[in-house]
Protein backbone atom coordinates (compact mmCIF):
# COMPACT_ATOMS: atom_id res chain seq x y z
CA UNK A 1 0.00 0.00 0.00
CA UNK A 2 1.40 3.56 -0.76
CA UNK A 3 1.80 6.02 2.29
CA UNK A 4 1.39 8.98 -0.78
CA UNK A 5 -1.25 11.22 0.02
CA UNK A 6 -4.01 11.16 -1.88
CA UNK A 7 -5.71 14.89 -3.45
CA UNK A 8 -6.52 17.55 -0.59
CA UNK A 9 -11.33 17.31 -0.21
CA UNK A 10 -12.38 20.02 -2.11
CA UNK A 11 -14.24 22.99 -0.74
CA UNK A 12 -16.83 25.51 -1.48
CA UNK A 13 -18.97 24.67 -4.48
CA UNK A 14 -17.93 21.10 -5.30
CA UNK A 15 -18.18 19.95 -1.81
CA UNK A 16 -21.98 20.26 -2.04
CA UNK A 17 -23.64 17.25 -3.62
CA UNK A 18 -25.41 17.72 -7.22
CA UNK A 19 -28.96 17.73 -5.74
CA UNK A 20 -27.92 20.71 -3.44
CA UNK A 21 -26.22 22.03 -5.70
CA UNK A 22 -28.91 22.23 -8.42
CA UNK A 23 -31.02 23.56 -5.52
CA UNK A 24 -28.65 26.46 -4.74
CA UNK A 25 -28.63 27.32 -8.73
CA UNK A 26 -32.55 27.33 -8.39
CA UNK A 27 -32.35 29.71 -4.82
CA UNK A 28 -30.49 31.89 -7.41
CA UNK A 29 -27.50 31.62 -4.89
CA UNK A 30 -25.05 30.13 -7.40
CA UNK A 31 -25.45 29.70 -11.94
CA UNK A 32 -24.58 27.41 -14.05
CA UNK A 33 -21.12 29.28 -14.75
CA UNK A 34 -20.41 28.86 -11.51
CA UNK A 35 -20.36 25.40 -11.03
CA UNK A 36 -18.46 24.86 -14.25
CA UNK A 37 -15.85 27.48 -13.44
CA UNK A 38 -15.24 25.85 -10.71
CA UNK A 39 -14.97 22.43 -12.29
CA UNK A 40 -12.55 23.39 -14.55
CA UNK A 41 -10.45 25.50 -12.01
CA UNK A 42 -10.45 21.85 -9.66
CA UNK A 43 -9.58 19.75 -12.80
CA UNK A 44 -7.02 22.38 -13.74
CA UNK A 45 -5.28 22.32 -10.44
CA UNK A 46 -5.86 18.45 -9.61
CA UNK A 47 -5.70 16.63 -12.72
CA UNK A 48 -2.05 16.86 -13.24
CA UNK A 49 -2.05 14.08 -9.94
CA UNK A 50 -4.47 11.47 -11.37
CA UNK A 51 -5.32 11.57 -14.81
CA UNK A 52 -8.79 11.69 -15.00
CA UNK A 53 -10.14 13.89 -17.40
CA UNK A 54 -7.47 13.78 -20.83
CA UNK A 55 -9.87 15.47 -22.76
CA UNK A 56 -10.96 18.60 -22.03
CA UNK A 57 -14.08 20.56 -23.99
CA UNK A 58 -13.90 23.72 -21.29
CA UNK A 59 -14.36 26.81 -23.50
CA UNK A 60 -17.50 24.97 -24.81
CA UNK A 61 -18.82 24.54 -21.69
CA UNK A 62 -18.61 27.99 -20.35
CA UNK A 63 -20.93 28.82 -24.30
CA UNK A 64 -23.42 26.27 -22.89
CA UNK A 65 -23.63 27.38 -19.01
CA UNK A 66 -24.17 31.27 -21.01
CA UNK A 67 -26.97 29.68 -22.84
CA UNK A 68 -28.52 28.13 -20.16
CA UNK A 69 -28.49 31.34 -17.97
CA UNK A 70 -29.51 33.44 -21.08
CA UNK A 71 -32.81 31.15 -21.34
CA UNK A 72 -33.62 31.49 -17.70
CA UNK A 73 -33.10 35.14 -18.01
CA UNK A 74 -36.04 34.90 -20.87
CA UNK A 75 -38.15 32.79 -18.85
CA UNK A 76 -37.92 29.33 -19.54
CA UNK A 77 -37.34 27.32 -16.73
CA UNK A 78 -34.45 25.93 -15.34
CA UNK A 79 -34.09 22.04 -16.96
CA UNK A 80 -33.49 18.72 -14.23
CA UNK A 81 -30.13 18.96 -14.16
CA UNK A 82 -29.55 22.66 -14.26
CA UNK A 83 -26.05 22.89 -15.86
CA UNK A 84 -24.21 20.77 -13.61
CA UNK A 85 -20.74 19.85 -15.19
CA UNK A 86 -20.70 16.43 -16.03
CA UNK A 87 -17.86 13.87 -17.29
CA UNK A 88 -18.40 11.60 -19.87
CA UNK A 89 -16.06 8.27 -20.42
CA UNK A 90 -14.09 8.56 -23.80
CA UNK A 91 -15.57 5.18 -25.53
CA UNK A 92 -18.94 7.65 -25.63
CA UNK A 93 -19.91 10.18 -28.75
CA UNK A 94 -20.20 14.06 -27.43
CA UNK A 95 -21.23 15.99 -30.32
CA UNK A 96 -18.16 18.13 -30.84
CA UNK A 97 -15.79 16.73 -29.04
CA UNK A 98 -13.36 13.94 -30.55
CA UNK A 99 -13.78 9.85 -29.22
CA UNK A 100 -10.74 7.80 -28.57
CA UNK A 101 -11.77 4.57 -27.20
CA UNK A 102 -8.50 4.74 -25.15
CA UNK A 103 -6.73 3.10 -28.65
CA UNK A 104 -5.53 4.55 -31.83
CA UNK A 105 -7.62 1.82 -33.43
CA UNK A 106 -10.54 3.41 -32.31
CA UNK A 107 -9.83 7.17 -31.91
CA UNK A 108 -11.83 9.35 -34.95
CA UNK A 109 -12.72 13.10 -34.78
CA UNK A 110 -15.48 15.13 -33.23
CA UNK A 111 -18.95 14.04 -34.01
CA UNK A 112 -21.95 15.61 -35.28
CA UNK A 113 -23.99 14.40 -32.42
CA UNK A 114 -24.06 13.17 -28.86
CA UNK A 115 -24.99 8.80 -28.10
CA UNK A 116 -28.74 8.72 -26.82
CA UNK A 117 -27.75 8.72 -23.42
CA UNK A 118 -25.52 11.69 -23.57
CA UNK A 119 -28.33 13.24 -25.70
CA UNK A 120 -30.57 12.74 -22.65
CA UNK A 121 -28.29 13.86 -20.12
CA UNK A 122 -27.45 17.22 -22.33
CA UNK A 123 -31.32 18.03 -23.06
CA UNK A 124 -31.68 17.62 -19.16
CA UNK A 125 -29.43 20.40 -18.49
CA UNK A 126 -25.58 18.72 -17.99
CA UNK A 127 -22.95 20.02 -19.46
CA UNK A 128 -20.02 18.38 -20.37
CA UNK A 129 -16.43 19.54 -19.49
CA UNK A 130 -14.33 16.53 -20.37
CA UNK A 131 -14.15 13.24 -21.51
CA UNK A 132 -13.06 10.87 -18.99
CA UNK A 133 -10.28 7.54 -19.35
CA UNK A 134 -10.77 4.20 -19.53
CA UNK A 135 -8.80 1.19 -20.10
CA UNK A 136 -7.86 0.27 -23.53
CA UNK A 137 -10.81 -1.12 -25.43
CA UNK A 138 -12.72 -2.39 -21.91
CA UNK A 139 -10.40 -3.46 -19.00
CA UNK A 140 -10.38 -3.55 -15.52
CA UNK A 141 -7.60 -1.18 -14.73
CA UNK A 142 -7.63 2.44 -16.11
CA UNK A 143 -4.56 2.61 -18.47
CA UNK A 144 -3.91 3.08 -22.29
CA UNK A 145 -1.29 3.65 -24.91
CA UNK A 146 -3.31 7.46 -25.63
CA UNK A 147 -3.18 8.85 -22.51
CA UNK A 148 -1.35 6.51 -20.01
CA UNK A 149 -3.03 5.40 -16.58
CA UNK A 150 -5.39 7.42 -14.37
CA UNK A 151 -4.73 6.96 -10.57
CA UNK A 152 -6.66 6.86 -7.52
CA UNK A 153 -7.27 9.44 -6.15
CA UNK A 154 -6.96 8.78 -2.32
CA UNK A 155 -3.86 6.49 -2.98
CA UNK A 156 -2.25 7.74 -6.48
CA UNK A 157 0.56 5.02 -6.64
CA UNK A 158 -2.60 2.74 -6.92
CA UNK A 159 -5.27 2.06 -10.20
CA UNK A 160 -8.51 3.58 -10.03
CA UNK A 161 -10.32 0.33 -11.42
CA UNK A 162 -11.65 0.35 -14.74
CA UNK A 163 -12.57 0.73 -17.32
CA UNK A 164 -14.83 3.94 -16.06
CA UNK A 165 -12.20 4.85 -14.01
CA UNK A 166 -11.51 8.10 -15.33
CA UNK A 167 -15.23 9.19 -14.00
CA UNK A 168 -14.89 7.65 -11.08
CA UNK A 169 -11.60 9.36 -10.22
CA UNK A 170 -13.12 12.65 -11.54
CA UNK A 171 -15.89 12.14 -8.98
CA UNK A 172 -13.95 11.27 -6.00
CA UNK A 173 -11.50 14.24 -6.41
CA UNK A 174 -14.89 16.06 -6.87
CA UNK A 175 -13.90 17.35 -10.83
CA UNK A 176 -17.23 16.97 -11.14
CA UNK A 177 -21.28 16.00 -9.90
CA UNK A 178 -21.54 13.39 -11.85
CA UNK A 179 -19.80 11.25 -14.26
CA UNK A 180 -21.22 8.62 -17.06
CA UNK A 181 -19.71 5.32 -17.29
CA UNK A 182 -20.70 1.99 -18.81
CA UNK A 183 -20.35 -1.75 -18.28
CA UNK A 184 -19.72 -5.05 -19.32
CA UNK A 185 -18.30 -7.00 -16.72
CA UNK A 186 -18.28 -4.27 -14.21
CA UNK A 187 -16.50 -1.16 -15.68
CA UNK A 188 -19.23 0.97 -13.84
CA UNK A 189 -18.57 -0.95 -10.71
CA UNK A 190 -15.05 -1.90 -10.05
CA UNK A 191 -13.72 1.86 -10.42
CA UNK A 192 -16.28 2.91 -7.98
CA UNK A 193 -15.49 0.61 -5.56
CA UNK A 194 -11.91 1.56 -5.53
CA UNK A 195 -12.59 5.30 -5.92
CA UNK A 196 -15.33 5.28 -2.87
CA UNK A 197 -18.72 6.47 -4.97
CA UNK A 198 -21.44 4.71 -6.65
CA UNK A 199 -22.07 3.24 -10.04
CA UNK A 200 -24.87 1.56 -10.68
CA UNK A 201 -25.45 -0.97 -13.98
CA UNK A 202 -28.90 -1.07 -14.89
CA UNK A 203 -30.96 -3.43 -16.07
CA UNK A 204 -30.43 -4.02 -19.83
CA UNK A 205 -32.84 -1.44 -21.92
CA UNK A 206 -33.04 0.73 -18.81
CA UNK A 207 -30.62 3.69 -20.65
CA UNK A 208 -30.86 3.92 -24.00
CA UNK A 209 -27.32 2.71 -25.31
CA UNK A 210 -24.40 3.84 -28.07
CA UNK A 211 -25.11 2.14 -31.54
CA UNK A 212 -23.19 -1.91 -30.90
CA UNK A 213 -21.64 -3.72 -33.23
CA UNK A 214 -23.89 -6.44 -32.06
CA UNK A 215 -27.18 -4.83 -31.05
CA UNK A 216 -29.20 -8.31 -29.60
CA UNK A 217 -26.24 -8.15 -26.83
CA UNK A 218 -27.39 -8.01 -23.86
CA UNK A 219 -24.45 -7.11 -21.97
CA UNK A 220 -23.34 -3.65 -22.71
CA UNK A 221 -25.37 -0.89 -20.66
CA UNK A 222 -24.45 2.30 -20.18
CA UNK A 223 -24.77 3.91 -16.78
CA UNK A 224 -24.68 7.02 -14.33
CA UNK A 225 -21.83 7.38 -11.07
CA UNK A 226 -21.95 9.57 -8.56
CA UNK A 227 -21.06 10.56 -4.95
CA UNK A 228 -24.18 9.84 -3.47
CA UNK A 229 -26.98 7.97 -3.98
CA UNK A 230 -29.59 10.73 -4.64
CA UNK A 231 -27.23 12.03 -6.93
CA UNK A 232 -27.16 8.92 -8.73
CA UNK A 233 -30.82 8.55 -8.96
CA UNK A 234 -31.16 12.24 -10.22
CA UNK A 235 -28.98 11.52 -13.40
CA UNK A 236 -30.22 7.84 -14.03
CA UNK A 237 -34.34 9.77 -14.40
CA UNK A 238 -32.24 12.04 -16.65
CA UNK A 239 -30.53 9.25 -18.91
CA UNK A 240 -33.13 6.46 -18.88
CA UNK A 241 -36.00 6.35 -21.20
CA UNK A 242 -37.03 5.09 -24.61
CA UNK A 243 -35.13 5.48 -27.68
CA UNK A 244 -36.81 3.23 -30.15
CA UNK A 245 -33.14 2.27 -32.27
CA UNK A 246 -32.11 0.32 -29.14
CA UNK A 247 -33.66 -2.66 -29.73
CA UNK A 248 -33.67 -3.62 -25.48
CA UNK A 249 -34.80 0.15 -24.47
CA UNK A 250 -37.80 0.72 -22.85
CA UNK A 251 -40.32 3.25 -21.11
CA UNK A 252 -39.45 3.76 -17.38
CA UNK A 253 -42.51 5.53 -15.50
CA UNK A 254 -41.12 5.27 -12.04
CA UNK A 255 -38.99 8.57 -10.81
CA UNK A 256 -35.80 7.27 -9.40
CA UNK A 257 -35.68 10.67 -6.93
CA UNK A 258 -38.67 9.40 -5.16
CA UNK A 259 -36.68 6.29 -4.55
CA UNK A 260 -33.63 7.42 -3.07
CA UNK A 261 -35.71 9.92 -0.89
CA UNK A 262 -37.77 7.22 0.30
CA UNK A 263 -34.60 4.87 1.78
CA UNK A 264 -35.27 1.60 3.59
CA UNK A 265 -34.41 -1.84 3.93
CA UNK A 266 -35.88 -4.53 2.27
CA UNK A 267 -37.60 -7.25 3.63
CA UNK A 268 -35.72 -10.78 2.93
CA UNK A 269 -31.89 -9.60 2.21
CA UNK A 270 -29.37 -12.32 1.09
CA UNK A 271 -25.62 -11.79 2.33
CA UNK A 272 -22.60 -13.44 0.70
CA UNK A 273 -18.65 -12.34 0.87
CA UNK A 274 -17.82 -15.03 -2.00
CA UNK A 275 -21.01 -15.98 -4.11
CA UNK A 276 -19.88 -19.76 -3.19
CA UNK A 277 -17.47 -19.91 -5.74
CA UNK A 278 -14.87 -16.77 -5.94
CA UNK A 279 -11.43 -16.09 -4.03
CA UNK A 280 -12.04 -12.94 -2.27
CA UNK A 281 -8.95 -11.42 -0.50
CA UNK A 282 -8.80 -11.83 3.08
CA UNK A 283 -8.66 -7.66 3.59
CA UNK A 284 -11.93 -7.15 1.39
CA UNK A 285 -13.62 -9.85 3.35
CA UNK A 286 -12.73 -8.22 6.84
CA UNK A 287 -13.81 -4.70 5.15
CA UNK A 288 -16.95 -6.63 4.25
CA UNK A 289 -17.86 -8.03 7.40
CA UNK A 290 -16.83 -5.04 9.01
CA UNK A 291 -19.92 -3.15 7.15
CA UNK A 292 -22.63 -5.89 7.38
CA UNK A 293 -22.03 -5.53 11.24
CA UNK A 294 -22.59 -1.47 10.80
CA UNK A 295 -25.78 -2.36 9.30
CA UNK A 296 -27.33 -5.09 11.03
CA UNK A 297 -27.99 -3.09 14.39
CA UNK A 298 -29.55 0.03 12.15
CA UNK A 299 -32.15 -2.56 11.40
CA UNK A 300 -30.97 -4.87 8.75
CA UNK A 301 -31.70 -8.27 8.42
CA UNK A 302 -30.13 -11.08 6.58
CA UNK A 303 -29.58 -14.22 5.90
CA UNK A 304 -26.27 -16.39 4.36
CA UNK A 305 -26.78 -17.52 1.24
CA UNK A 306 -26.34 -16.67 -2.34
CA UNK A 307 -27.80 -18.25 -5.52
CA UNK A 308 -26.17 -21.13 -7.15
CA UNK A 309 -23.84 -19.95 -9.64
CA UNK A 310 -21.65 -23.07 -10.34
CA UNK A 311 -20.17 -23.10 -13.77
CA UNK A 312 -21.01 -19.15 -14.85
CA UNK A 313 -17.16 -18.23 -14.65
CA UNK A 314 -16.53 -20.46 -17.64
CA UNK A 315 -19.56 -19.41 -19.45
CA UNK A 316 -18.40 -16.14 -18.78
CA UNK A 317 -15.35 -16.84 -20.40
CA UNK A 318 -17.18 -18.33 -23.71
CA UNK A 319 -19.40 -15.87 -24.20
CA UNK A 320 -17.04 -13.12 -24.17
CA UNK A 321 -14.96 -14.72 -26.25
CA UNK A 322 -17.13 -14.66 -28.70
CA UNK A 323 -18.15 -11.11 -28.20
CA UNK A 324 -14.60 -9.88 -28.59
CA UNK A 325 -14.46 -11.98 -31.72
CA UNK A 326 -17.54 -10.32 -33.55
CA UNK A 327 -16.61 -7.06 -32.36
CA UNK A 328 -12.84 -6.61 -33.60
CA UNK A 329 -13.16 -9.78 -35.43
CA UNK A 330 -12.73 -8.12 -39.23
CA UNK A 331 -9.35 -6.17 -37.92
CA UNK A 332 -7.91 -9.19 -35.90
CA UNK A 333 -6.48 -10.47 -39.18
CA UNK A 334 -4.05 -7.30 -39.67
CA UNK A 335 -3.97 -5.82 -36.79
CA UNK A 336 -3.45 -8.71 -33.70
CA UNK A 337 -0.05 -6.30 -32.90
CA UNK A 338 -1.99 -3.36 -31.85
CA UNK A 339 -4.39 -5.07 -29.43
CA UNK A 340 -3.43 -5.06 -25.62
CA UNK A 341 -2.66 -8.72 -24.37
CA UNK A 342 -5.89 -9.12 -22.67
CA UNK A 343 -7.51 -8.12 -25.40
CA UNK A 344 -6.10 -10.52 -28.38
CA UNK A 345 -6.42 -13.29 -25.21
CA UNK A 346 -10.02 -12.65 -25.23
CA UNK A 347 -10.65 -12.50 -29.19
CA UNK A 348 -8.08 -15.77 -29.65
CA UNK A 349 -10.32 -17.70 -27.07
CA UNK A 350 -13.46 -16.44 -29.51
CA UNK A 351 -11.45 -17.99 -32.45
CA UNK A 352 -11.13 -21.48 -30.64
CA UNK A 353 -14.80 -21.63 -29.85
CA UNK A 354 -16.83 -24.56 -31.53
CA UNK A 355 -20.39 -24.26 -32.27
CA UNK A 356 -20.96 -26.86 -29.55
CA UNK A 357 -18.78 -24.54 -27.14
CA UNK A 358 -21.14 -21.79 -28.03
CA UNK A 359 -24.43 -24.16 -27.78
CA UNK A 360 -23.37 -25.27 -24.33
CA UNK A 361 -22.87 -21.97 -22.67
CA UNK A 362 -26.16 -20.60 -24.02
CA UNK A 363 -27.66 -23.41 -22.41
CA UNK A 364 -25.74 -22.92 -19.10
CA UNK A 365 -26.30 -19.66 -18.55
CA UNK A 366 -30.04 -19.99 -18.90
CA UNK A 367 -30.00 -22.67 -16.50
CA UNK A 368 -28.35 -20.78 -14.28
CA UNK A 369 -30.81 -17.91 -15.24
CA UNK A 370 -33.71 -19.64 -14.01
CA UNK A 371 -31.72 -20.59 -10.83
CA UNK A 372 -31.19 -17.00 -10.08
CA UNK A 373 -35.08 -16.37 -10.46
CA UNK A 374 -35.99 -18.76 -8.35
CA UNK A 375 -33.12 -16.93 -5.59
CA UNK A 376 -35.30 -14.00 -6.09
CA UNK A 377 -38.08 -15.33 -5.72
CA UNK A 378 -37.28 -16.01 -2.43
CA UNK A 379 -35.28 -13.08 -1.42
CA UNK A 380 -35.34 -9.35 -2.47
CA UNK A 381 -32.19 -8.05 -2.65
CA UNK A 382 -28.40 -9.65 -2.09
CA UNK A 383 -25.33 -8.12 -0.95
CA UNK A 384 -22.00 -8.83 -1.87
CA UNK A 385 -18.36 -7.56 -1.77
CA UNK A 386 -18.27 -5.16 -5.37
CA UNK A 387 -14.45 -6.48 -5.59
CA UNK A 388 -12.54 -9.58 -4.88
CA UNK A 389 -9.26 -7.49 -4.30
CA UNK A 390 -7.95 -4.28 -2.74
CA UNK A 391 -6.85 -1.19 -5.09
CA UNK A 392 -3.11 -2.55 -6.70
CA UNK A 393 -0.27 -0.88 -7.89
CA UNK A 394 -1.12 1.29 -11.37
CA UNK A 395 1.74 -0.76 -13.19
CA UNK A 396 0.39 -3.74 -12.55
CA UNK A 397 -2.82 -4.47 -15.45
CA UNK A 398 -4.32 -7.36 -12.68
CA UNK A 399 -3.83 -9.27 -9.87
CA UNK A 400 -1.84 -12.32 -10.56
CA UNK A 401 -3.21 -14.27 -7.73
CA UNK A 402 -6.14 -13.61 -5.08
CA UNK A 403 -5.22 -15.67 -1.72
CA UNK A 404 -3.20 -17.92 -3.03
CA UNK A 405 -5.52 -18.89 -6.09
CA UNK A 406 -4.11 -18.20 -9.13
CA UNK A 407 -5.70 -15.73 -11.52
CA UNK A 408 -5.80 -18.15 -14.65
CA UNK A 409 -7.14 -15.38 -16.95
CA UNK A 410 -7.77 -11.62 -16.85
CA UNK A 411 -11.51 -11.78 -15.89
CA UNK A 412 -10.97 -13.95 -12.66
CA UNK A 413 -10.42 -11.15 -10.52
CA UNK A 414 -13.80 -9.05 -11.63
CA UNK A 415 -16.17 -12.35 -11.57
CA UNK A 416 -17.87 -11.01 -8.73
CA UNK A 417 -19.36 -8.15 -10.81
CA UNK A 418 -19.51 -9.60 -14.19
CA UNK A 419 -21.29 -12.48 -13.04
CA UNK A 420 -24.44 -10.46 -12.46
CA UNK A 421 -23.71 -8.58 -16.24
CA UNK A 422 -24.08 -12.30 -17.65
CA UNK A 423 -27.35 -12.49 -15.96
CA UNK A 424 -28.65 -9.16 -16.59
CA UNK A 425 -29.21 -8.12 -13.04
CA UNK A 426 -28.67 -4.51 -12.09
CA UNK A 427 -26.02 -4.32 -9.25
CA UNK A 428 -25.25 -0.79 -7.79
CA UNK A 429 -21.60 -0.25 -5.78
CA UNK A 430 -22.83 1.70 -2.82
CA UNK A 431 -19.86 3.39 -0.12
CA UNK A 432 -19.78 1.67 2.89
CA UNK A 433 -17.21 3.84 4.52
CA UNK A 434 -13.31 3.31 4.73
CA UNK A 435 -10.93 0.23 6.32
CA UNK A 436 -8.42 0.37 8.57
CA UNK A 437 -6.14 1.45 6.10
CA UNK A 438 -8.16 4.29 4.74
CA UNK A 439 -9.21 2.08 1.44
CA UNK A 440 -12.94 3.01 0.30
CA UNK A 441 -15.33 0.23 1.27
CA UNK A 442 -17.92 -0.87 -1.17
CA UNK A 443 -21.11 -2.79 -1.01
CA UNK A 444 -22.71 -4.75 -4.33
CA UNK A 445 -26.65 -4.72 -3.94
CA UNK A 446 -27.96 -6.74 -6.52
CA UNK A 447 -31.37 -7.57 -7.19
CA UNK A 448 -33.08 -9.48 -10.07
CA UNK A 449 -34.29 -7.39 -13.60
CA UNK A 450 -36.36 -4.32 -13.19
CA UNK A 451 -35.70 -3.82 -9.52
CA UNK A 452 -33.62 -0.63 -9.67
CA UNK A 453 -35.88 1.05 -7.67
CA UNK A 454 -35.86 -1.04 -4.60
CA UNK A 455 -32.10 -1.20 -5.01
CA UNK A 456 -31.97 2.89 -5.18
CA UNK A 457 -34.36 2.99 -2.05
CA UNK A 458 -32.29 0.30 0.04
CA UNK A 459 -28.80 1.88 -1.44
CA UNK A 460 -30.36 5.26 0.27
CA UNK A 461 -30.69 3.36 3.57
CA UNK A 462 -26.90 1.67 3.37
CA UNK A 463 -25.73 5.99 2.60
CA UNK A 464 -28.26 6.66 5.63
CA UNK A 465 -26.37 3.83 8.14
CA UNK A 466 -23.07 5.54 7.49
CA UNK A 467 -23.30 8.70 7.48
CA UNK A 468 -24.44 8.59 11.10
CA UNK A 469 -22.32 7.67 14.21
CA UNK A 470 -21.47 4.60 14.71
Amino acid sequence: MSDAPGLAPSTGILALSAVDAIAEIRKGHLSPLDVVDAAIDRIEATDAGINAIPVRCFEAARGEARRLMEKKAAGEDWPLLCGLPLAVKDNTDVAGVPTSGGSALTARGAPEISTPAIDRLQRNGAIVVGKSNLSELGGANTTNALFGATRNPFFPALTAGGSSGGSAAALAAHQVYLAHGNDVGGSLRTPAAFCGVAGLRPTPGLVPRKPLSDPFDTVFVEGPMARTIPDLALMLDAMAGFHPPDLLSREHPASFRNAAARPGWAERIAVSEDLGLLPVDHDIRSAFRGAIDRLQPAGCRMSETAPDLAGLPRVIRALRGLAYLATWGRLWPQSRERFTPEVAGDIGHGESLSARDIAAAMEQRAAIYRRMQTFFREFDILICPTVQVAPFPVEIMWPAEIEGTASKIYIDWIMITYVWSILGCPALAVPAGRDGAGMPVSLQVVGPPHSEERLISFAARIEQAFSSPS
